[in-house]
């Protein structure tokens, strides 16, 4: 693993102007698109509660996505180091967000792993490795609110 620092570009461009620009709160789109040099580009807008598109990923469906990829990639690295082999990972997390007129935040993400591991692998161990995965996790260790992790973990065959 690469220790040190890392950095990150994205670009996000806004492609909600429809002529007018911002001359009124309902007048533009919330659209937009965002890249990282050769990825796939991720179609952009706000919730559907803030006049966005709700078939485009808004911000806090990102948020809640990082959470959980972030904490599954630290779990598939522990087990894999434990000798677990997990053979799937599907996690249905959810964030909940409090708006006010003052200020909008997150309160809580839930991530909700569901795990089946290699028959005859350590169960046990494999349940308290999310723990670890979640003080490693990178996202958890840069948020203001708690993350989290209600996981089921199951044998394969069981």
């Amino acid at each position: 693993m690469a220790y040190g620092e890392h950095k990150y570009a994205v670009s996000v461009q806004w492609t909600g102007n429809r002529g007018s620009g911002t001359s009124g709160y309902r007048e533009y789109g919330r659209d937009h698109i965002i890249a990282a040099g050769n990825k796939p580009e991720i179609p952009g807008s706000s919730d559907a509660a803030f006049l966005g598109d709700a078939n485009r990923w808004n911000p806090e469906d990102l948020l809640v996505a990082s959470a959980s990829a972030c904490h599954k990639l630290w779990y598939l690295h522990l087990c894999s180091d434990a000798g677990i082999a997990v053979l799937s990972y599907r996690d249905n997390a959810e964030g909940t967000m409090l708006d006010s007129p003052e200020q909008g935040r997150f309160s809580q993400i839930v991530l909700r792993p569901h795990v089946v591991i290699r028959a005859g692998d350590d169960l046990e161990l494999a349940g308290r490795l999310h723990h670890a995965a979640h003080e490693k996790c990178y996202i958890a260790n840069s948020v203001n609110f708690p993350i989290l992790c209600e996981p089921v973990v199951e044998a394969d065959g069981a």
